[in-house]
C-alpha cells in the first residue's frame, strides 16, 4: 500500500519585517488610528502559544487604510520603527498577545479592554508599546493631548512665520495675517513620503527655529539700537548686553536670565522641529483631503495678495520669514562688501599729511576739553515729557556761564548711532568718518586716520589725556586717540557706590579730572577727552549735586545711591525711564556747566555733545538721531571762528539750526581753528 502523502500544514501568519508596510500588525493598527478612532489591537481570541522555532500565533488583521498610513501619537514615525526592532524570536517573527475583546461604553466609544499590565522593558519599543497602552486605556485623555499638541504646534509655528514685528508700537492686530510661507511648508510636506517627510520635517523646523532667533535679535536691535542685527559684526555685542544686565540688575539675576535664555533657546530648537514633524503627520494622514486644502489656501493667498485685501488695516497675506532671510542675506553680503570699500576709505585722509605747524594753530594755548555726555539726544530737548526740566537746565546753566564771562553757540549733529554703541559716536565725531558698526570701528581703530584729538598730540603743544569712568578692562584705542594718559574707572580714587551701569557720579568724576590732572601746573596747555556716564540707561538710581568740597572719596554718595530709585523698577517702565532721563540729562548739564564755571580759566574751550539718542522707549519710534553740540570759551575770538556755522547762541539749539553728520564735524573744526588740508592716501 503505497505509503499517504501527508496534506501540507497551513503556514503560520507572521508580521511583516518591513516597518513600512501598510499595516496588519498589532502596531500599524494602532499607529494607523486616529484620535477618533483609538481602539485595542488585538481583538477576539487569545494568541496560540508560539512553538521552539518562535512561530508567532495567529493575528486579528483588518484592512489598512487607503494612501499613506501614518501614527496619531507624537512618538510619529518612530512606532514603525520599535515595533519592527521588536521582534518575537530570531526569525524575525513576532508575537501578539490578543487583549480580551474590546467594548464600547454607553456614548459608543471604543474603550480597550484592561490587560493584564503594561509592557515591562526599557527599550524604545516598550516605551511606545506602554504609550499605546496607556492611549487604549484612556481614549478621551489622549483625544485631548493629541488636539492640544496639534493645536500647539500650528500655533508655533504660525508665530515664527509672522517674525520680526517691532517690538515698539506692537499691536495684537499685526498678528492677523496669512503667511505665503506656510502654504509652501504645507505643499512640500503634504507631497512627500512618509520618511523623508519626517527628515525634512524636523531639518526645516530646526532651520525655522534658528530664523526665529535671529528674528528675535533683529527686534530687540531694532528697539534699543535702531537698526537691524548683523550676522556678521553683532554677535560680540551679546555680551556687552550681558556685562550692562549684570551692572543694572546684579550678577545673580543676570547669571539666571542668561540660562534661562539658553534653555529657551534649546527649547525653542526641539520643539519647532517637533512641531513641523506633527504638522507633517497630521497633513500625510489624508494626502488627497490636505492636497485640496493647501491648493485653497494658496489661491486665496494669491488673490489677496494680487487684490491687497486688508484685515484690521493691515494687508491679509505676508511674507515676512523669505523677507527676514532675504534681508539677513543682503546684510550679510552688504556687510562683506562694506569691509574693502571702507578700509580704502579710511586711508583717504584730507588732514593725514598736514604739518604739524599747521594744526589748529588758532588755538594755540588753549585747554580744549571735548566732553561726551552719554545719550544727550534732541528727544532730551525737545519731548514734551523730558524737555521742560531739560530745557529749564540749560537756560539757567546758560545765564550761569554767561555770568561768569563765558558764551556759547549750539547746534545739531546726526549721530552714527542710536540708544547704544556709544564708541561708535565717539570714533565718527573725531575720525571724521561715519562709523555705524563694529567692522568699521576695527578697522578705523587700526588705522593711522588722523583723529581730531590726535590732531593736538601731534603738533606737540599739547598734553593729551582722557578720562574714562566707564572703561573698566584694558583699552587699546587710546593709541588711536593719541593720548599721552588715560584715567579709567578704577584710577581716579572713587570709593563710593555704583550707580547702576555708571561707576561713578559724573561731579565726582570731573572733580577726580580737575585734581589730578586740570588743576595741576603744566609746562603745555592742556587738551581732553571726557566721557560722563550718569545718564547711561537704566537712569536708576541717579545721583544728586553735592558741594564740590564735600565729594572726597565718593562715599558721600552712599546714601544717595540707597534712596534712589531701582533700575528694577524703571528699566521695563516706559513712563518712569523718560522721566528719570530727562533728570539725568539735567544732573549731567549741571555738573559740567558748574565744573565750568568753578575751575574754567580764560583760556578754557569746552566743546561738549551727546553721543547718540536714548533707545526708542523713551525718545519714540520715530525720533531722529540728532544730538545737540555746544561749544563755550571766555575768549570771544574761539567763537568768531565758528560765526558762519549759524549755530544758536546758548546751549540750547533751536530747533531750526543747522544738522549736520557726525562724521562732518572734524573736519569743520580743523578748518575753522586755521588748519590746512593735505590729503594723504586715496
Amino acid at each position: 500500500m503505497p505509503a499517504s502523502t501527508p496534506s501540507p500544514a497551513p503556514p503560520a501568519p507572521t508580521s511583516p519585517a518591513d516597518p513600512d508596510a501598510e499595516g496588519t500588525t498589532d502596531s500599524a493598527l494602532t499607529a494607523s488610528a486616529g484620535p477618533d478612532d483609538t481602539r485595542s489591537a488585538t481583538e477576539g481570541k487569545p494568541a496560540a502559544q508560539g512553538d521552539a522555532g518562535g512561530t508567532a500565533g495567529p493575528t486579528t488583521e483588518r484592512p489598512a487604510p487607503q494612501g499613506d498610513t501614518e501614527h496619531s501619537d507624537d512618538a510619529g514615525d518612530a512606532v514603525d520603527a520599535g515595533d519592527a526592532d521588536d521582534t518575537g524570536d530570531a526569525g524575525g517573527t513576532r508575537s501578539t498577545t490578543a487583549a480580551s475583546p474590546a467594548a464600547q461604553d454607553p456614548a459608543g466609544e471604543v474603550v480597550a479592554a484592561e490587560t493584564s499590565g503594561a509592557p515591562r522593558g526599557r527599550g524604545a519599543g516598550a516605551r511606545l508599546a506602554r504609550l499605546r497602552a496607556w492611549r487604549e486605556r484612556y481614549p478621551r485623555a489622549a483625544r485631548v493631548v493629541w488636539w492640544a499638541t496639534t493645536v500647539l504646534s500650528v500655533v508655533l509655528l504660525y508665530l515664527a512665520l509672522l517674525l520680526p514685528v517691532p517690538l515698539t508700537g506692537f499691536e495684537p492686530r499685526m498678528l492677523l495675517r496669512l503667511p505665503g510661507e506656510a502654504v509652501v511648508v504645507a505643499a512640500v510636506l503634504t507631497a512627500l513620503p512618509r520618511r523623508p517627510r519626517v527628515v525634512v520635517a524636523a531639518l526645516g523646523g530646526a532651520g525655522l527655529a534658528a530664523l526665529t532667533v535671529v528674528n528675535l535679535l533683529d527686534m530687540g536691535f531694532g528697539s534699543y539700537l535702531g537698526r537691524g542685527f548683523n550676522l556678521v559684526l553683532d554677535w560680540e555685542l551679546l555680551d556687552d548686553a550681558r556685562s550692562y544686565l549684570a551692572d543694572s540688575l546684579g550678577g545673580t539675576t543676570t547669571a539666571l536670565l542668561t540660562a534661562g535664555v539658553l534653555v529657551l533657546v534649546v527649547a525653542l530648537f526641539a520643539g519647532m522641529a517637533a512641531a513641523m514633524v506633527r504638522v507633517g503627520t497630521v497633513l500625510g494622514r489624508d494626502a488627497q483631503a490636505s492636497t485640496r486644502v493647501t491648493l485653497v489656501a494658496g489661491t486665496v493667498w494669491i488673490t489677496c495678495s494680487v487684490l491687497t485685501v486688508q484685515l484690521a488695516g493691515q494687508p491679509l497675506t505676508v511674507h515676512r520669514a523669505a523677507g527676514a532671510l532675504n534681508a539677513q542675506t543682503d546684510r550679510v553680503r552688504d556687510t562683506l562688501r562694506d569691509e574693502a570699500a571702507f578700509g580704502k576709505e579710511a586711508r583717504a585722509d584730507r588732514f593725514g599729511n598736514t604739518p604739524a605747524a599747521q594744526l589748529v594753530p588758532d588755538l594755540r594755548g588753549k585747554d580744549v576739553v571735548f566732553t561726551f555726555i552719554e545719550s544727550y539726544g534732541r528727544s532730551a530737548i525737545e519731548d514734551p515729557v523730558m524737555a521742560p526740566g531739560v530745557d529749564r537746565t540749560l537756560a539757567s546753566s546758560t545765564a550761569a556761564l554767561e555770568k561768569a564771562g563765558y558764551r556759547a553757540k549750539s547746534g545739531w549733529l546726526t549721530s552714527a548711532t542710536y540708544g547704544g554703541s556709544s564708541w561708535l559716536g565717539h570714533s565718527t565725531t573725531l575720525s571724521g568718518l561715519w562709523i555705524d558698526n563694529q567692522q568699521r570701528y576695527r578697522t578705523v581703530m587700526a588705522s593711522d586716520h588722523l583723529s581730531l584729538t590726535k590732531a593736538f598730540r601731534k603738533t606737540g603743544a599739547w598734553d593729551t589725556v582722557g578720562v574714562m569712568p566707564g572703561v573698566q578692562k584694558g583699552w587699546p584705542e587710546q593709541k588711536y586717540y593719541g593720548l599721552d594718559k588715560v584715567y579709567n574707572a578704577f584710577q581716579l580714587g572713587y570709593q563710593g557706590p555704583k550707580f547702576s551701569w555708571s561707576t561713578m557720579p559724573d561731579q565726582y568724576a570731573l572733580e577726580a579730572y580737575q585734581r589730578m590732572v586740570h588743576g595741576k601746573q603744566r609746562d603745555k596747555p592742556l587738551m581732553s577727552e571726557i566721557i560722563l556716564t550718569s545718564s547711561h540707561q537704566p537712569w536708576a538710581p541717579i545721583p544728586k549735586m553735592v558741594g564740590w568740597d564735600e565729594l572726597g572719596d565718593g562715599s558721600v554718595f552712599g546714601p544717595i545711591e540707597k534712596a534712589g530709585r531701582r533700575a528694577g523698577d524703571v528699566i521695563a517702565d516706559t513712563t518712569a525711564s523718560r522721566e528719570e532721563y530727562g533728570k539725568s540729562i539735567q544732573y549731567s548739564v549741571t555738573a559740567l556747566t558748574q565744573w565750568l564755571e568753578r575751575y574754567g580759566t580764560d583760556d578754557t574751550v569746552l566743546v561738549f555733545l551727546g553721543d547718540h539718542q536714548p533707545i526708542s522707549r523713551v525718545s519714540g519710534t520715530h525720533a531722529s538721531r540728532d544730538v545737540p553740540i555746544s561749544i563755550v570759551a571766555k575768549d570771544p575770538k574761539v567763537l568768531d571762528r565758528i560765526a558762519d556755522w549759524c549755530w544758536t547762541d546758548g546751549l540750547r539749539p533751536a530747533h531750526g539750526a543747522p544738522v549736520w553728520k557726525m562724521s562732518a564735524f572734524r573736519d569743520r573744526f580743523l578748518l575753522a581753528y586755521g588748519s590746512t588740508p593735505h590729503p594723504s592716501g586715496g
